[in-house]
């Protein structure tokens, strides 16, 4: 059994936790264990960091279906929605150097999203999800995989009803950013995740879509149903219903036979989506999001400017998204949390429960992943990021009271030799 030790204090880490954790967090740490009692209830890993050092890097379970391969260090699932954070912080990096203006309409870039009405879109209206794109508008699951057609398709695009208001792009919003970000650098969203985000990071875990084979991190399959019973009356209701714009979500979010690209070998990894099918470890989301809670800086590099970060947290709102009919308060790519008090600060959420999130007037910063995704528990583990977050920063708040010590990072560290290839 492991044993994290700060000084003369410390405590053992829960049966079948790896890793290593501060002691002020055990309360985090078993929490954590106890959301994975058995190994066919899958496996993930928590990473928390503190005035940009680690104190709390753990995983556990199981990364495949029958509970045999064991969660490592280099384990990541496909994260889903907590993709677009790390999308939004790649163009906060291309912001920072100039490249990139918020109040510029996205045509000033990307000349062809001026196309249909759309030339005085601003970047700050797109990363707020008030573009009014957020529909899929009769995607087949075919374009769905192929996202430079997406991107052209969505330049293409006249703007919807809900243009200038908070309407999650749930699938949308990866195309408007690869696009965004293409036409300034000339690079797809899968090689900046790794330049912008993984190199100066120094990680591994972080790619969009799947790892390549010689990459130490490795894909977690997942834990859920992989029956596909037809229903015709769905089948048949489905695509009409996702239509019709008012459809909220769920046009936002259907093309038929979509539960397919998540089941057996994850063929939505087969593309890049940066809205949704980033494989990323909880410490390489925790370490991004240390960065921007510390002032921009980690390991003493400096990766935002203090005047960036200082831009990205933004007012609450109890004001309802039209899609997701519960206000999340978007603002620059990060959403946060209406209600005072429960969770304070900013990240992303993403369908199952992976997440990262900072809280820059804590100094304090975490993720956490997991591979369960359409089980009985998909409610708890979809709401669980407000009880984690809550223990961590009791973590926290002892930690100030009687130091903390920063942990072992484990995981791979960023290649050098492979700072030159694209993803």
């Amino acid at each position: 059994m492991n044993r994290a030790n700060v000084g003369n204090r410390g405590f053992d880490l829960p049966h079948g936790v790896q890793g290593a954790a501060d002691p002020n967090f055990a309360l985090a740490v078993r929490g954590f264990a106890a959301l994975f009692p058995h190994p066919r209830l899958g496996g993930g890993a928590l990473s928390v960091y503190l005035d940009g050092q680690p104190v709390v890097d753990v995983w556990t379970g199981c990364s495949d279906r029958r509970g045999r391969r064991h969660w490592s260090a280099d384990t990541a699932p496909m994260v889903f929605s907590a993709t677009k954070g790390v999308a939004s912080t790649v163009i906060h990096r291309l912001a920072d150097r100039g490249l990139i203006d918020y109040d510029a309409p996205v045509s000033e870039y990307w000349r062809e999203f001026g196309a249909n009405g759309k030339a005085e879109i601003t970047v700050r209206d797109v990363m707020r999800h008030r573009a009014g794109l957020s529909h899929l508008r009769g995607v087949r699951k075919r374009e769905l995989l192929d996202h430079r057609r997406m991107e052209e398709r969505i330049a293409a695009a006249p703007p919807g009803r809900h243009f200038g208001k908070s309407a999650y792009h749930a699938l949308t919003y990866g195309w408007l950013m690869s696009g965004l970000a293409r036409s300034v650098t000339g690079k797809g969203m899968r090689e900046l995740m790794r330049t912008e985000v993984a190199a100066p990071l120094n990680t591994d875990g972080v790619h969009l879509g799947r790892p390549p084979l010689h990459s130490p991190t490795n894909a977690a399959r997942f834990i859920g149903s992989q029956m596909s019973i037809p229903n015709p009356v769905f089948n048949m209701l489905a695509p009409a219903v996702a239509g019709i714009e008012l459809s909220a979500a769920f046009g936002a979010m259907y093309v038929p036979g979509v539960k397919s690209l998540v089941q057996r070998d994850i063929p939505m990894l087969d593309t890049e989506l940066p809205s949704a099918n980033g494989v990323m470890t909880a410490r390489a989301l925790a370490r991004m999001y240390g960065a921007i809670a510390n002032g921009g800086v980690i390991d003493g590099r400096r990766y935002l400017s203090a005047e960036r970060v200082g831009m990205l947290t933004g007012p609450r709102s109890l004001w309802p998204d039209r899609n997701l009919i519960v206000p999340l308060a978007f603002h620059l790519g990060y959403h946060g949390l209406p209600i005072p008090g429960v969770l304070p600060g900013f990240g992303h959420v993403g369908l199952g429960g992976s997440f990262g999130w900072a809280i820059p007037d804590e100094g304090l910063a975490f993720g956490f992943v997991h591979n369960r995704l359409l089980t009985p528990l998909v409610a708890t583990d979809q709401t669980n990021f407000v009880g984690t977050g809550a223990v961590v920063r009791l973590g926290a708040a002892s930690a100030r009271k009687r130091g903390f010590t920063a942990v072992t990072e484990y995981g791979a560290p960023f290649p050098s030799a492979m700072a030159a290839v694209a993803g």
